[in-house]
């Protein structure tokens, strides 16, 4: 395995895997990964399917957790606390964890009861408050212009592109430390992707964010630093614009220059 980021030590460490491995049943998912995600920024996660990609950003925010068959070893650690340790409450982790998925899932509710559902279920406002809390959401996710008249309508009203932005609105309602996003634009139009790449752009300053994406013009216009990951293992991790013009290990030039994935 190459070296670990070069120009993030542990004391930058927003979140940090240390030796992480993941098992279902007898299919091992991960196998010993260890990345520093820095505080701030964008990190992008590549690599082909079935690499595990998806399969880290669920392990940082205890998705999989009482998963059948689910075995894990190693660490996960946010602001240097180990994820799993008992003090830690998993709905407490995930407001600070947030995480928008490949399809966009807003509830069967309003546009405004979206946004305010975290809120109001972690009691971090109340009453009118839930308003201003919405607001801001909405105008952190590039989206309240559009629907400031429409709260009360259904969020299905609105296009995909919108309802992808209206997931982030929803995570940033709980003012969460880290956001994950598992390949968000997918199956957005690229207008719609555009608009959430201009987003996630705005928000690297506020939020440290983790992407994954399948593809690799995003990693190279939308992230920081980009960690390349093949069956499984964390084959290099690097700033982007290096790891894209000058990777130190062939898997990874023969992964960004097409040769197979």
């Amino acid at each position: 395995m190459t070296a670990p980021l070069q120009d993030a030590s542990l004391a930058d460490a927003h979140v940090r895997l240390d030796a992480w491995s993941v098992w279902f049943a007898s299919t091992h998912a991960l196998d010993a990964v260890s990345l520093v995600v820095p505080r701030g920024g964008v990190t992008a996660l590549i690599g082909p399917s079935g690499c595990g990609k998806s399969t880290v950003l669920r392990s940082i925010n205890r998705l999989d957790d009482g998963q059948a068959g689910l075995r894990v070893t190693g660490r996960i650690l946010l602001d240097n606390v180990d994820i799993h340790d008992a003090s830690i409450d998993p709905a407490s982790l995930r407001r600070r964890i947030g995480m928008v998925f490949q399809r966009s899932n807003p509830f069967r509710r309003s546009i405004l009861e979206n946004v305010v559902y975290g809120p109001r279920l972690h009691g971090l406002a109340t009453g009118d408050a839930l308003a201003a809390v919405a607001e801001r959401a909405l105008r952190r996710a590039a989206l309240w212009e559009e629907v400031k008249d429409r709260l009360g309508e259904p969020a299905t009203s609105l296009s995909g592109g919108q309802q992808q932005r209206l997931c982030i609105a929803r995570a940033l309602a709980n003012e969460p430390d880290v956001l994950l996003l598992d390949e968000p634009t997918s199956a957005l139009d690229p207008g719609a992707t555009q608009r959430i790449e201009e987003l996630l752009y705005d928000l690297r300053t506020d939020v440290t964010i983790v992407i994954v994406t399948h593809n690799l013009q995003q990693a190279a216009r939308v992230s920081d630093h980009t960690a390349f990951l093949l069956d499984g293992r964390l084959v290099e991790v690097d700033a982007t614009r290096r790891l894209f013009t000058s990777p130190r290990d062939p898997r990874t030039e023969a992964y960004i220059t097409g040769r197979f994935g």
